[in-house]
């Protein structure tokens, strides 16, 4: 049963799991014991259930700087960021059932078989590709492409009938067909990213997929937790933010025995876990909540005022995260213009003082014949949209992708990804969820972001960081939002591969198909410092002044519970009985592509890991 933060006073005490965190990784978890009906299983979330809009996947840019849903941090940028709104970064995170996999792209990457095995082979036993494809497997459902041609499919290495909805979306937009013709003739073939060869060096392109299902976002809310909300064994408490994990002395240290959290209201609440407290509060949240239980670092703990029970230097360091840079083009008949989108999500995206629909639909009774026309195509296509999960609504506009290695180094995975961008959005959205003045950013910001521009963005991402950041308690107050340092470009390393994926990037547009795509927007400032003329090469200290001005976290914060220093290898922490991690911060280092498929896949491993461990009988397993 799901039940509001008003009626928490009223339920038991005791349960047998408690996971803390109803996201990529959390609401698999308790999905999934909860199949045995014998288990009693307590789900706590700190926000409450998606709002409707959180379905349409072009929708998502709303749902970033909403506290209802977003938890809204920032963080230090390190060696980036120096072009942002206060010099900050933004830190999206889900606050919601579902978690980030309800605020995010819905890009599904596995990541590189050889990221699995490099964990493997650094103490994650169990942890290979062999071991953790069978947990991919189990949640996917990937329906057919449509039409097939296009889009290569490994079909051996996935999987149907799961709960997780994977899809290539329909219809699909010209420049992603366009990219990954680009990428091809640059010399990256096109092939399944998630299969079980990522094509070697070379790399390879393709049509994202998605988590969608029918056009509909499928986050680990809609695909494994609303199913199941009636199971009687099954608590979800909602808006109620964890304060600790409560630790009882026995006579072997510390353990687990339940969780206090603060309701809606303001009043705090103790339940109990008779077999584990499993917290799955992501790569923010997670070390947070450990760190406000006294397991961390001893001396930044007492700096906070925390009393330390476990001593480890290890909680909230080790932070990973990928960087993008947003390298604009006009794109003359092939970029979606933003009215296009907003037609496509219905009348409410034409409303003023955006659009040219009264604000009030109460007004619409008086339109001119052009708006009711307008107002007519938006209504069509927003039901189309809803009763057959076609047309525009049903893409994030992020959809297509190129995978390769820069020859620098990691050479056991891919260190390079370019991502595409079918829009250029509105000056709004690169004002506040960028943090970036399209003032500066743009040197005709009117012409390049006006609702009928024809602009695409291109995307080049390092995937396999050497720089770490951290996470630290702000104080003991569990409503203060943590320290995030990102660190970025800490290591020299990061710098020579950013910059190897940017030219890797502009060379497969030098590739574009037709007539092309015209060239680079520059920052003007940045231009005019290096002496640089549109349609000039760039040098590389340009580029490294452009990301180091302006590049982008790509929401992929990992590794601040890493195996083998915060948790073991079932993901049990370290010097605590009772108590797991499973989320992204366990991932020793970040996968080389989106994190929250692997996320998911840990929720999934962990079930079955927790079920073994106290004989909970789940409908299907793996290991």
């Amino acid at each position: 049963m799901t039940t509001s933060s008003t009626e928490h006073p009223h339920q038991p005490e005791r349960y047998d799991v408690i996971v803390v965190g109803g996201g990529s990784a959390g609401a698999v978890i308790a999905a999934r014991l909860s199949e045995d009906p014998d288990v009693r299983v307590a789900l706590v979330e700190a926000g409450g259930t998606p709002p409707p809009h959180e379905a349409m996947p072009a929708a998502v840019a709303s749902l970033q700087l909403d506290p209802e849903v977003d938890w809204m941090f920032t963080g230090d940028p390190g060696g980036a960021g120096k072009g942002l709104t206060d010099g900050r970064m933004m830190v999206p995170r889900g606050k919601m059932l579902g978690g980030s996999s309800g605020l995010n792209y819905m890009a599904y990457v596995r990541g590189h078989p050889g990221d699995f095995d490099g964990w493997a082979a650094d103490g994650g036993k169990g942890w290979s590709y062999d071991d953790v494809l069978p947990y991919f497997e189990k949640s996917e459902d990937l329906a057919p492409p449509d039409p097939p041609e296009g889009v290569v499919i490994d079909e051996e290495a996935h999987g149907t009938g799961g709960p997780l909805g994977v899809s290539v979306r329909a219809p699909r937009t010209l420049a992603a067909e366009q990219f990954v013709e680009a990428a091809v003739a640059a010399g990256i073939p096109m092939g399944d990213y998630n299969g079980r060869d990522r094509g070697g060096p070379t790399g390879l392109s393709s049509l994202f997929q998605t988590t969608t299902r029918d056009g509909k976002r499928s986050s680990t809310f809609h695909a494994f937790l609303e199913p199941v909300l009636d199971r009687p064994n099954l608590t979800v408490l909602t808006h109620a933010l964890v304060e600790r994990v409560l630790l009882t002395a026995d006579g072997a240290g510390p353990r687990a025995t339940g969780i206090r959290y603060r309701d809606a209201q303001g009043a705090t609440h103790e339940i109990h876990a008779d077999r584990e407290v499993v917290v799955s509060a992501g790569a923010i949240g997670s070390p947070q909540l450990l760190l406000l239980s006294g397991i961390g670092p001893r001396a930044e703990l007492a700096e906070v005022g925390v009393e330390c029970v476990v001593d480890n230097p290890h909680v909230g360091k080790h932070l990973k995260d990928h960087l993008h840079l947003p390298m604009a083009f006009p794109a003359p008949g092939v970029a979606l213009t933003m009215t296009e989108i907003a037609i496509s999500l219905g009348p409410d995206a034409l409303r003023a003082p955006a659009g040219p629909l009264p604000a009030d639909p109460a007004d619409d009774a008086d339109l001119p014949p052009e708006l009711a026309a307008l107002k007519a195509e938006a209504e069509r296509r927003v039901m189309e949209w809803a009763t057959t999960g076609k047309g525009l609504a049903s893409s994030s506009l992020y959809d297509a992708v190129a995978f390769f290695s820069t020859g620098l180094g990691d050479l056991h995975t891919h260190d390079g990804q370019i991502g595409l961008l079918a829009c250029g959005y509105t000056p709004e959205i690169w004002q506040y969820l960028f943090r970036v003045d399209p003032a500066d950013y743009f040197a005709d910001p009117a012409a390049a972001l006006s609702p009928d521009a024809e602009t695409v963005v291109v995307l080049p991402n390092p995937v396999q960081p050497h720089s770490e950041g951290e996470v630290r308690l702000a104080s003991a107050d569990p409503t203060d939002a943590p320290v995030i340092d990102l660190n970025y470009l800490d290591d020299p390393h990061d710098v020579a591969v950013f910059l190897a994926v940017i030219r890797r990037a502009l060379e497969i547009v030098d590739h574009w198909p037709g007539a092309g795509i015209g060239p680079l927007m520059v920052p003007p400032a940045l231009a005019e410092a290096h002496g640089h003329t549109t349609g000039d090469v760039p040098s590389d200290a340009l580029l490294e002044d452009m990301f180091r001005h302006y590049a982008l976290t790509v929401y992929h914060e990992t590794s601040t519970c890493r195996m083998g220093s915060v948790v073991d290898a079932d993901l049990r922490v370290y010097g605590v009985a009772g108590l797991r991690v499973a989320d992204a911060s366990v991932m020793p280092t970040v996968v080389s592509g989106n994190t929250n498929a692997a996320a998911i896949m840990i929720g999934e491993k962990a079930a079955e890991m927790i079920a073994e461990d106290h004989e909970v009988r789940l409908a299907t397993r793996v290991g």
